[in-house]
């Protein structure tokens, strides 16, 4: 047996390998655009003819990541009748793709992973076993429990992982940034890496992380690609392509000193920069530019923001945002149509509400507003590709047919409106 990332290979007699799927589930999908998930290292398919997809059944596609050691070369939709995937067919369309980037570091800076959860115990049980299977040698691992109403997370940790490296502590006050600060205040490591608790981190990802602090001067903050690790439903495919975070392959470096001329709201672009879900800061420039702000997030009335808040402070306290793919975290998208509702509800919460948090900044209002009329255009232009759907499957198994599907996008662009007055409750709440 083989362990690529966190794929399992096993070379067989008939010279094929079995890979397994990026995330395990147990249903079978009945979306007929659904793909299977998972990763192949091309390095590794010497003397194998054909690949065998394990957990495969009702899929007749699949999605692989294409890598070549721990570097990312790109994704790949390939058909995959029967579970098997013939090497030939991957490798022509792997041959598509850009070379991979360089993504070895000379140093193993130490780091403390921050994992923030609430109430949501069978959750965080794979994503910190994950996380312990780490190819790194110096780290540690806190887990907050924020705003707990039962005792079964704690009990969990304790029962289950007796791990030097691992600590438990408790953030009673609801909401993702004070739970973030209250693990940023504990953490010894030189960087804090911070993930969610339904994903399943790469085997590489902090030798990614560490990688991406060596990119560039003066790098306060690194993230990473968050791919989807299961797409059995429309409505994961739809989050899928809604969101940017689960494409970008490219390093990038972001900075004041160096606009991007493609981005013409820069440093105000949501989604370009990467997400909650897979990002490092350096610690002591996290705590200089006060950490994270609590009437943001998760668990509070704005329902999110506070990480494209984060980036966003980095980059205009004259710091680097480094995004670097090779940092892999795998992610459970919402399976169902009306938890997907629910989900981008609280996106666009979170979007108005830092929106607003801007806006009442005479220092980035100012810089919002003169990039106002190339952003609007912006907004609007992928609002409606997201719309239509720009994938293939997309478009034709869901955008169209679906109503809840629209019902998804009428719903997120109605609650950004909705953002400014919760943004303006919460920090009114959090003074009394």
């Amino acid at each position: 047996m083989i362990e690529v990332g966190n794929e399992f290979v096993v070379a067989t007699e008939d010279a094929g390998l079995d890979i397994a799927p990026s995330m395990g589930t147990e249903a079978v999908p009945d979306w007929p655009g659904a793909l299977w998930v998972g990763a192949v290292d091309l390095d590794t398919l010497a003397g194998s003819t054909h690949l065998r997809l394990q957990d495969s059944v009702g899929y007749h596609r699949a999605r692989l990541l294409v890598r070549s050691g721990p570097s990312v070369r790109g994704f790949v939709d390939v058909d995959a009748p029967g579970g098997v995937l013939d090497r030939g067919v991957l490798e022509s369309a792997a041959a598509a793709l850009p070379a991979a980037a360089a993504s070895q570091t000379s140093s193993t800076p130490s780091i403390t992973v921050i994992v923030c959860t609430r109430d949501r115990a069978s959750l965080l049980r794979g994503a910190i076993a994950a996380i312990l299977r780490l190819d790194y040698p110096n780290f540690d691992v806190i887990v907050v429990d924020n705003g707990a109403s039962t005792d079964e997370t704690r009990d969990m940790v304790r029962d289950e992982f007796q791990d030097p490296r691992l600590v438990l502590i408790s953030e009673p006050r609801p909401g993702l940034s004070r739970a973030r600060n209250a693990g940023l205040r504990r953490a010894r490591g030189d960087i804090v890496a911070f993930t969610d608790d339904d994903v399943v981190v790469d085997e590489f990802w902090l030798r990614g992380i560490a990688s991406g602090f060596e990119q560039a001067p003066d790098v306060a903050c690194v993230t990473g690609l968050v791919p989807a690790g299961e797409l059995r439903s429309a409505a994961q495919g739809y989050f899928d392509e809604r969101v940017n975070w689960s494409k970008i392959v490219a390093p990038k470096v972001f900075s004041m000193a160096d606009p991007p001329a493609d981005l013409p709201t820069f440093p105000f672009c949501p989604g370009a920069f990467g997400t909650g879900a897979n990002f490092a800061l350096d610690r002591r420039t996290a705590l200089a530019l006060g950490a994270f702000d609590p009437a943001l997030g998760v668990g509070t009335r704005t329902c999110g923001g506070e990480d494209i808040d984060m980036f966003t402070r980095v980059i205009l306290g004259g710091h680097s945002l480094v995004v670097q793919p090779s940092a892999i975290v795998w992610h459970r998208h919402r399976a169902e149509l009306e938890d997907l509702i629910v989900q981008v509800s609280g996106y666009g919460k979170g979007l108005g509400s830092w929106l607003t948090k801007i806006l009442l900044n005479p220092r980035t209002a100012r810089m919002a507003i003169a990039r106002g009329p190339q952003g609007a255009l912006h907004f609007l232009r992928n609002a409606r590709n997201h719309s239509l759907g720009q994938n293939a499957a997309i478009t034709t198994a869901t955008a169209p047919r679906d109503p809840l599907i629209a019902k998804a996008l009428r719903t997120e662009l109605v609650s950004v409106a909705r953002g400014p007055l919760n943004y303006l409750l919460e920090r009114r709440s959090g003074k009394t």
